[in-house]
């Protein structure tokens, strides 16, 4: 018997999502609707670049989660800290030590809201584009759900069961905004 490309935790009936923009964010809140799992929506990304990029992408997801009735929380927008918490890394290639870092500091703040929610569950959208190494992202996730006591990481592969195809669906559907690059000024570069 085959198994199924995306398995909910058993008792997971609510998660936070952390979420990086809205494209990548729709199919999965869609899906997890569709499988009785509410996610409240958190918009945690001080590593985008420049401030008007991080509030395009900011109000897309917000109109997202609110053309579904979804709780969205806006996290701080701290760019200063983030570039201090990543400096010296700053010639890494895409897919290096900075952006594990990146997802390690990311989620481990969404494990922290998630517990103040009340929420055991936390997982990511980063998961779900294919320019990022999901082993990075599992393990950041694993790092975060060890620091933030009380919560577990809901480490999940949301390319599959035909979500990236959806997303790209979503996206025409939704006319949202679609970025071209992750976010970090680093990532521009090449």
């Amino acid at each position: 018997m085959k198994k199924p490309a995306i398995v909910v935790p058993e008792d997971c009936r609510e998660v936070l999502l952390h979420a990086c923009c809205a494209p990548c964010s729709s199919a999965i809140v869609e899906w997890m609707i569709q499988h009785d799992v509410r996610p409240t929506i958190f918009y945690y990304n001080p590593n985008i670049f420049p401030r008007e990029e991080y509030e395009i992408r900011k109000n897309e997801s917000k109109r997202h989660a609110e053309s579904l009735g979804l709780t969205w929380i806006d996290g701080d927008y701290d760019h200063e800290q983030w570039q201090h918490d990543v400096c010296g890394l700053e010639n890494e290639p895409e897919r290096g030590r900075r952006c594990e870092l990146c997802f390690t500091l990311r989620l481990t703040e969404a494990a922290r809201k998630a517990r103040e929610l009340g929420l055991k569950y936390f997982t990511t959208t980063l998961a779900s584009s294919r320019w990022k190494s999901l082993e990075q992202i599992e393990r950041a996730g694993h790092l975060a759900e060890q620091a933030v006591e009380g919560t577990t990481f809901w480490a999940q592969n949301w390319r599959k069961g035909g979500l990236y195809e959806r997303r790209n669906q979503l996206l025409k559907e939704y006319d949202f905004y679609n970025q071209q690059y992750c976010g970090c000024e680093y990532s521009q570069r090449k």
